[in-house]
């Protein structure tokens, strides 16, 4: 859903930056939350379980810098 916005987003403001890091950062946190997690649980090794919480927290980033990014994409359409 994140990526889906993101684009969307992007197709109306394609120079946006802090639209374009939050796509960044959504990406980002994928591969290290879920790939922390899917790493732990195929080979039971608890020290991934350690990284797990900064792809959560890119994921957070992430819809912050979205929700900056829209709010002014929606300031600039009005002006």
């Amino acid at each position: 859903l994140a990526r889906l916005i993101t684009g969307l987003l992007l197709l109306h403001d394609p120079h946006s930056r802090p639209i374009r890091w939050a796509g960044a950062l959504f990406l980002f946190g994928i591969l290290l939350f879920s790939g922390s997690l899917y790493t732990l649980a195929l080979t039971g090794a608890r020290g991934w379980g350690a990284i797990t919480p900064s792809g959560g927290m890119e994921f957070l980033l992430g819809w912050a810098l979205m929700g900056l990014g829209g709010a002014r994409l929606g300031k600039g359409k009005q002006a």
